[in-house]
């Protein structure tokens, strides 16, 4: 544990952007209080049209919670029993627990080394093992834009095309991130993204929306969203749904955040691009494609002696977190999972190296230079000490 007498930095300050937009926070919760439309108020609807113009000009259904806005698409295509949906196993439970939920079955495939995000190649084996060795049915693949990046959409989408999956995109961290020039929430058939308040954007509470380029789908996932209703009204229900609104508040202070999200984004860049500079030649920095713009809601790094190294930052007052420690395939619920026969190699090695380090757009630089040199000062004494063991 570090020093008492070590003032320790964040891993991430949600405070620093409340400070400043605190007051225009203040003024809209004050107008949805005034208003009383705590439900599907006014500023749930213009929260959803700044949210469509943000993600060039599709449909959006705010809902209460990242996991609700990939569980929602599931239901909407009918997914269910007897039904495979193929995902990386090296992300947050919600993924596959949307999955499950819908009485589905979770299919694992591996990742790529250089971005974290799912390898195609692994999810053109995982089908054909599906296929020759199960009665499931493929149906749709959920690509997970992992720590912000988007995933492979361009090579995924021939693959889908030609399987006749739909494509899920979990894009909880990566609003604000691109591919090209088409941005997340274009990128696939229909895409989730979460409002929690960590995320790049983020609201005070829990909060999701989806994504759809399908007027059809976001009906659909419109009436899903509020117990299955139908156009005639309340008590006209046309489908089983279930509860998943976003609340009228949440969305008045997400309206004050968009204001400033693209600076914001802006912002993680250069941060992002400060540690690149400082550390990519002591640990594996990330990597993004030519032409990929990411959210950066995390920065990661892959690293040896990775637990060693976090220590030595926690004592130096660096908090650090692992992103993350247990694939999804080895914890309890997923063991029987299928999953390609080669395994998961990728996904079981980065586990163990992995260490994601302070990121928010307001990191002072002082502090981010803190973290860079106590990571090249750990690699340096590890080094001399080896030297000094080898040559005695």
């Amino acid at each position: 544990m570090s020093s008492p007498s070590i003032q320790k930095i964040p891993f991430i300050d949600l405070m620093v952007q409340q400070e400043r937009i605190r007051h225009e926070v203040d003024a809209a919760v004050s107008r949805v209080l005034d208003h009383g439309q705590y439900i599907m108020g006014p500023e749930v609807l213009e929260l959803e049209k700044k949210l469509g113009e943000l993600a060039g000009g599709v449909e959006v259904i705010s809902c209460s919670s990242g996991t609700d806005a990939i569980w929602l698409p599931l239901l909407a295509y009918g997914i269910g029993a007897g039904d495979a949906v193929f995902l990386p196993s090296f992300t947050f439970t919600a993924t596959a627990e949307a999955v499950c939920l819908t009485g589905a079955t979770p299919v694992f495939v591996d990742i790529d080394p250089q971005t974290f995000n799912i390898d195609p190649a692994s999810l053109c084996i995982a089908l054909a093992d599906v296929r020759a060795e199960t009665d499931l049915r493929p149906r749709a693949v959920m690509p997970v834009d992992l720590f912000g990046l988007p995933a492979p959409y361009t090579t995924i989408e021939p693959i889908a095309r030609e399987n006749g999956l739909a494509i899920i995109s979990d894009a909880a961290q990566s609003l604000g991130g691109r591919s090209g020039d088409v941005p997340v929430g274009k990128l696939a058939d229909v895409t989730g993204t979460s409002f929690f308040p960590a995320k790049p954007l983020g609201c005070y509470g829990d909060g999701g929306a989806i994504f759809s380029g399908s007027s059809d789908l976001a009906e659909t996932l419109r009436s899903i969203r509020v117990h299955g209703r139908g156009a005639s009204g309340k008590y006209d229900n046309v489908r089983v749904g279930t509860n998943a609104r976003l609340d009228t508040i949440q969305a008045s202070v997400l309206l004050e955040k968009l204001k400033i999200f693209d600076e914001e984004i802006a912002l993680r860049q250069h941060v992002a691009g400060r540690y690149e500079a400082g550390l990519w030649d002591v640990v594996t920095t990330p990597s993004v494609p030519q032409g990929s713009v990411s959210a950066w809601a995390q920065y990661t790094i892959v690293c040896e002696h990775r637990d060693d190294l976090a220590a030595a930052l926690d004592n130096v007052g660096v908090p650090t977190q692992i992103y993350y420690p247990c694939p999804l395939h080895q914890q309890l619920p997923y063991l029987n999972a299928p999953k390609p026969k080669a395994g998961l190699p990728v996904t079981e090695d980065l586990t163990s190296r992995v260490l994601s380090l302070p990121f928010y757009p307001y990191l002072p630089s002082h502090q981010q230079d803190q973290v860079i040199e106590s990571i090249r000062q750990f690699y340096i004494r590890r080094e001399t000490k080896t030297t000094l063991g080898a040559a005695t």
